[in-house]
């Protein structure tokens, strides 16, 4: 069967082209349709299966019902899980999300935030990367919503959801020092973005403030876009240093790359070397012994993120920035 048309529709229900256009976009009551002719218009779009051509329709309304959003890497478990709850939450108001991934690099992400300006999306949400100031400003001044959230940049005013890197790193740190360990290292990534600065800095002062020497040689840098292989032989040499008897890991995946070091290793996680990753992965609780863990809470930053976003698309005018830091939660297990 042929799927008919706007103006299908309208020779059949004998109507104007514009009544049935009311009817699609929800302005039925508003143009005092009757519910008569609203139902008979409705039987023949469902019968047909009428599918409204999105982009024409936000040429038309000036909406396109979709909300754009850009992390680092969508198959990182800590953005999936985010992208997967705000979908949910936004589907539930009436908007999609289309999302892509940045790969922490500047040319991709201007590219990114491009395309979705060409598919006339509502409002952005957006994890960035220094070097992109100057185009989410360009969206800022087009008067379109953007919230930034788990990194954010300084110099831009507009609303922020993220955790409290610095205090839960100096939380884990602490854990391990009253576990009695004088040896801790951390292994980040290299990456110049406020959540992981944070997250080294918290590690820093915890050492710090609980009399502890701070050793450089104690933290490795691990470059973002490196081979895991690599990665892997890098924490095995941090490793085979044998005063160390605690490891902090920045992000999750680096976490992996540990335990699959410590396997290779043969070094086993117990009273004598304890470990703690970064965002929680399933495969934490799946080890023997399971990896204590610092967890952010997802469904309140995903919450947070909608209530913002959906905000600011219902007002009028610029809404004042809210800069909205949730507490993460150190999880030992074991």
């Amino acid at each position: 069967m042929k799927t008919l048309s706007i103006k299908d529709i309208a020779l059949k229900a004998n109507v104007s082209i514009t009544t049935v256009s009311f009817i699609i976009n929800g302005k039925a009551k508003e143009k005092a349709i009757s519910d008569a002719v609203i139902k008979k218009v409705q039987k023949i779009i469902k019968e047909s299966g009428y599918k409204p051509n999105q982009l024409a329709r936000s040429l038309r309304t000036g909406n396109s019902n979709i909300i754009g959003l850009i992390v680092e890497d969508i198959s990182n478990s800590f953005f999936s899980s985010i992208a997967r709850l705000i979908e949910d939450k936004a589907y539930k108001k009436g908007y999609k999300i289309i999302y892509s991934s940045t790969e922490n690099k500047i040319e991709k992400t201007k590219e990114l935030i491009s395309l979705f300006k060409n598919r006339k999306v509502d409002a952005y949400i957006i994890s960035p990367i220094k070097g992109i100031e100057e185009d989410i400003q360009d969206l800022l001044n087009d008067n379109k919503p953007v919230i930034l959230f788990d990194r954010n940049l300084p110099n831009i005013n507009t609303s922020y959801v993220g955790a409290n890197h610095f205090s839960a790193s100096y939380q884990a740190v602490e854990s391990f020092i009253k576990d009695g360990k004088q040896n801790i290292a951390l292994v980040t990534t290299d990456i110049d973005v406020q959540q992981i600065v944070e997250r080294f800095e918290g590690y820093k002062k915890s050492i710090i403030d609980h009399g502890l020497p701070y050793q450089d040689g104690l933290v490795l840098n691990i470059p973002f876009s490196q081979e895991e292989a690599t990665t892997i032989k890098q924490i095995k040499e941090l490793l085979q240093n044998r005063t160390i008897d605690a490891v902090l890991f920045a992000t999750n995946y680096l976490a992996i790359s540990g335990l699959k070091a410590l396997k290779e290793l043969e070094k086993k996680i117990n009273e004598s070397f304890s470990v703690i990753g970064y965002d929680d992965h399933e495969a934490f609780e799946l080890h023997s012994p399971s990896i204590s863990t610092i967890q952010q809470p997802l469904e309140e930053i995903a919450e947070a993120i909608i209530q913002l976003i959906l905000a600011q698309l219902a007002a009028k005018t610029k809404l004042p920035e809210q800069q909205v830091v949730i507490p993460a939660k150190l999880i030992i297990r074991n």
